[in-house]
């Protein structure tokens, strides 16, 4: 019974996070892949559409979120993820050794985190972990 109880409260809370999600990103989760990264200098967030009628709002969001996470503003993941997120404390501290480009792709876009401070890049392979547990996308959290 316990078991059943618990396996509900994580299906639930990943509810969550996709309805969040979808309101905070301004696209619906299912209509688009995501991807998180790990680099031996940072790593990178992906998302790319299934349609094209979610391309625009993918490549403004990450633009956006490309600003405010070089800002130290991570209100956004805190928004979706309704809870303290691991790594944005030092991200935070450590803004200014830690970089984000912003790069369109095909069907979607990406930002690309780049530092070379010990410190920050385990806050951002912690931060980018985070993710893709919260979100399943299946990548490895492996750093390439």
């Amino acid at each position: 019974m316990l078991l059943i109880v618990a396996l509900g409260l994580g299906q639930q809370h990943h509810h969550d996070v996709d309805a969040k999600g979808d309101k905070v990103m301004g696209f619906p989760h299912d209509k688009t892949t995501h991807h998180f990264l790990l680099y031996k200098t940072g790593g990178a967030i992906e998302v790319v559409a299934k349609d094209n009628e979610n391309r625009d709002k993918i490549r403004m969001h990450l633009r956006h979120i490309s600003h405010m996470f070089a800002a130290g503003d991570f209100s956004a993941p805190m928004l979706i993820h309704g809870n303290e997120v691991p790594g944005k404390n030092v991200m935070t501290e450590r803004k200014a050794q830690i970089a984000y480009q912003f790069e369109e792709l095909p069907m979607g876009g990406r930002v690309k985190i780049v530092t070379s401070d010990k410190k920050a890049l385990a806050a951002v392979h912690e931060f980018l972990r985070f993710q893709i547990s919260e979100h399943r996308t299946g990548d490895s959290g492996k750093v390439r």
